[in-house]
């Protein structure tokens, strides 16, 4: 017969899914005794887990496992303690947004011990179904008796639902960051497993984006060319320029006489609306890059023409040395940014598309004059060349012609331009 345990030793049992639970009841924060749960591959090493809880607890120690402990509870937790000293401000005020706006009212009030993979599942289509200005009442924020030219309620608020929705990235974002939660939980031995990486999402495609022609690239340039504008989107569009990283761009981190400029940080509103610079998004964002000689003509003039409006000013005016500032000299704000260059989308006569897209067009254009991703993906900066293909999968049917058309005159061509060293004489090997 198995040896009966004593009171307070706890208990071992062997789950459904091959992982050994040991359960025993320890001291907890608030002084109490409650039952907590550990997890291993054997049983062995999940009685010396609880073994270990239980010995902390007889010293005094109060153990965090609590199975009581709801989703909310245990995000809010784990967003001070441990996320917030492992993401950038903007990342942090990110992931606050969406716990607030989708997480918590959706299964915040779940025990997070029962949370299952059906749960998550469930809760990740509500929100994909869910018409999202109904759902947080955006349209029922607005004023009814606002004035005229004001926003008043004019959709979901009034009987006509948008039918707004979140898009595929937003699905994957909100499960990403359960998912590194719920890790967290898993290393500290506090559940068996992560259920958020067992959901699959099914088709969480973005819409393809469609960056502009060389011909509307062209129409734009033309359009906003002597302005500062103009300067801020030739830039982009020739080198590939993040938003933010041109917005940081200091006079210091160009060298008009070597061609180059040096990405070393980014400007963004940091969680307190107040203007912030950090270091770019990834190591491999930090990069040197060639300037165009059109780049370099239209940022010595715009030098000029800067130096001419802060003179005006005094020395009041802000010492940041940013390449792109207001009339004062402050800092240029992302989304005025983005509502002039619609602005200028329309005076060149083109559709509007992301200030973003300029990024875009520069990658495809430069894959259709055959530069390769490489080379490509140190422009970019991206971490990964495998993200600069995903990226820009649509423009290979394009390019995988243009090879198979090669191809054909390689083949097709005619003996009199075969080389003298006789190669050419060799047989073609049948195509199988």
């Amino acid at each position: 017969m198995a040896k009966q345990r004593s009171n307070g030793e706890g208990t071992v049992y062997q789950r459904k899914d091959g992982r050994w639970e040991a359960a025993g009841y320890v001291l907890v924060a608030d002084g109490t005794s409650r039952r907590t749960r550990v997890y291993g591959a054997t049983r062995k090493e999940a009685m010396d887990k609880l073994i270990e809880k239980i010995a902390d607890s007889n010293k005094g120690m109060p153990v965090a496992a609590d199975a009581t402990t709801t989703v909310a509870d245990y995000l809010t937790g784990w967003m001070e303690t441990v996320a917030a000293h492992k993401l950038r401000p903007t990342t942090y005020a990110t992931y606050s947004h969406y716990l607030k706006s989708f997480i918590i009212p959706g299964i915040g009030g779940k025990r997070i011990a029962a949370l299952t993979p059906k749960d998550v599942r469930i809760w990740l289509h509500r929100v994909r179904t869910a018409c999202q200005c109904c759902t947080q009442g955006w349209d029922a924020a607005r004023d009814p008796n606002a004035p005229r030219g004001r926003a008043r309620p004019r959709c979901c608020a009034i009987g006509h639902c948008c039918e707004k929705r979140v898009a595929p990235a937003t699905l994957q974002y909100l499960r990403g960051i359960l998912s590194s939660a719920l890790a967290h939980a898993v290393r500290e031995d506090e559940l068996p497993r992560n259920v958020a990486t067992s959901v699959r999402l099914g088709d969480t495609r973005s819409k393809p984006f469609e960056p502009l022609t060389g011909s509307e690239a062209r129409r734009l340039l033309n359009a906003g060319r002597g302005t500062q504008l103009g300067v801020l989107v030739e830039l982009a569009l020739r080198t590939g320029l993040r938003k933010g990283e041109a917005l940081g761009l200091r006079w210091s981190d160009l060298d008009l006489e070597q061609r180059a400029m040096s990405i070393r940080q980014t400007l963004q509103r940091s969680p307190t609306g107040e203007f912030a610079f950090y270091l770019p998004k990834t190591e491999s964002s930090k990069r040197r890059i060639a300037l165009p000689g059109e780049c370099i003509t239209s940022l010595r003039a715009h030098h000029v023409r800067q130096q001419a409006e802060h003179a005006a000013l005094g020395d009041e005016r802000p010492r940041l040395d940013l390449v792109f500032t207001n009339t004062c000299g402050n800092p240029l704000d992302g989304p005025s940014i983005s509502r002039a260059f619609h602005r200028l989308c329309d005076q060149a006569g083109i559709r509007r598309v992301r200030f973003h897209d300029l990024r875009h067009t520069c990658a495809t254009l430069l894959l259709e004059q055959g530069v390769d991703l490489v080379t490509i993906k140190d422009l970019l900066g991206h971490s990964q060349i495998h993200i600069t293909a995903d990226v820009y999968a649509h423009v290979r049917p394009r390019l995988q012609r243009d090879a198979i058309e090669a191809m054909g005159n390689a083949l097709n061509g005619n003996d009199e331009n075969d080389d003298e060293d006789g190669d050419d004489d060799l047989p073609i090997p049948a195509l199988v």
